[in-house]
């Protein structure tokens, strides 16, 4: 049997929250199911940044997390330095070697399925370094009726499941090679763009698949200007 298949892995899900008590509990509640997917031999901690909170999102996550991870309270003020923080902890916990430890990333405002921690884990199992998945939206409610169509049609997606979109919201990476490309940097938006183009230029293994979806909210705000909600949000102008 392929040792590389059955040696143990770690897996860190790293989730920043700015004022999410609505949708953090959704989030938590799917991120817990997919730990349950994954195989007996793979351990897994869930760490929450509660950034710049000024609701109930730090008691919210710690209540969740109950014997299941970690939630740090920051002012960093920005995706990047949350996203910083989160990888930090965990990268600061004894969990075995780098190459086999994978820091799962998503967004406090999203549903990831059942198997998407399991699934991440298949691939990194076989060679696969750093996975970019895609985004659907919950819900276009906030959003005028032409924008559901207009973003599926410009969701560029080829036959084969391969794509050119980069989320922070769904983004999966061996430590090791986080940290060899320098790992999240200290930006309020395109912080995911801007580690992707470097471990791309570091010649990690990507692997870039539609077939690992998580879902986030269709609200016209969000936390990190010129973001996915703002995109989406200019979708309405564009149909005006």
């Amino acid at each position: 049997m392929d040792t590389q298949m059955t040696q143990s892995w770690h897996v860190d899900v790293l989730i920043p929250a700015r004022n999410e008590e609505e949708l953090l509990p959704r989030c938590l509640q799917s991120v817990l199911a997919s730990l349950s997917a994954l195989p007996g031999n793979t351990t897994a901690h869930i760490i929450v940044v509660a950034d710049s909170c000024t609701d109930h999102t730090p008691q919210i996550a710690a209540e969740m997390l109950r014997g299941r991870g970690t939630v740090l309270n920051a002012e960093v003020g920005a995706a990047g330095a949350a996203r910083a923080l989160a990888a930090q902890c965990a990268l600061g916990r004894s969990c075995g070697p780098l190459r086999r430890r994978w820091l799962a990333n998503t967004d406090a405002d999203c549903i990831v399925p059942p198997t998407w921690l399991a699934d991440q884990i298949t691939r990194a199992r076989q060679g696969i370094e750093a996975i970019a998945g895609t985004v659907g939206v919950d819900d276009f409610a906030e959003h005028g009726p032409e924008v559901e169509a207009r973003f599926r049609a410009s969701y560029f997606i080829a036959p084969d499941g391969s794509h050119p979109h980069i989320h922070g919201a769904n983004l999966g990476l061996r430590a090791d090679v986080y940290l060899r490309a320098g790992g999240w940097a200290n930006l309020e938006t395109a912080e995911d763009h801007d580690l992707w183009n470097r471990l791309v230029r570091a010649r990690t293994v990507t692997y870039s698949t539609s077939r690992i979806e998580v879902l986030t909210s269709g609200r016209r705000v969000g936390r990190a200007p010129h973001g996915f909600a703002g995109a989406l949000a200019a979708d309405n102008e564009i149909a005006a």
